[in-house]
This record gives C-alpha cells, structure tokens and sequence, in this order.
C-alpha cells in the first residue's frame, strides 16, 4: 500500500477549504482517510492559510509517506522542509 499526504476538497462552490490527509494512493480524492493532520484555506487571510500537525507529519514522512507536489509546495513555504 503507497501512502501519499494530500489534499481532501470539501466546502462550497467557489468557496473551496482543503484538508490535509493522509490517504492510501487509490482511494478517491474524497475518499476514506487514515488521519487528518491539517488543513488548507486559499481564500482566507495569509496568516490563517495553512495549518498542520508537524509531529505527525514528520512522523508519516519518516514512515514512507509521499506528498504530493501542492503539500509539498504548502509545506515547505511554511517552514517545513522535505528534499
């Protein structure tokens, strides 16, 4: 099983809020989640964007989760580096 963390849309139309999950790589994009370890919110202030848990990031990364290109992109523009 290829664990990826990745973004979960939900909200309204036009008005998106992403959750950051960690999810088996077939499952839907909507699909079941393992754990939930963030979120990510475009249309509000810079400051209140992005929020997540960096232990358990950092713990999913050390067990051979992959992010995608965007959670990789919103983390390490918060400070949270991934080579």
């Amino acid at each position: 099983m290829v664990v990826k963390i990745r973004l979960k849309r939900m909200g309204a139309k036009k008005r998106p809020y992403y959750r950051i999950v960690v999810m088996d790589s077939r499952s839907p994009r909507d699909g079941r989640t393992i754990e939930e370890v963030g979120y990510y919110h475009p249309v509000e202030a810079a400051d209140k964007q992005v929020k997540f848990k960096e232990e358990r990031v950092r713990e999913w990364l050390d067990k051979g989760a992959q992010p995608t290109m965007t959670v990789r992109k919103l983390l390490n523009k918060n400070n949270f580096f991934i080579k």
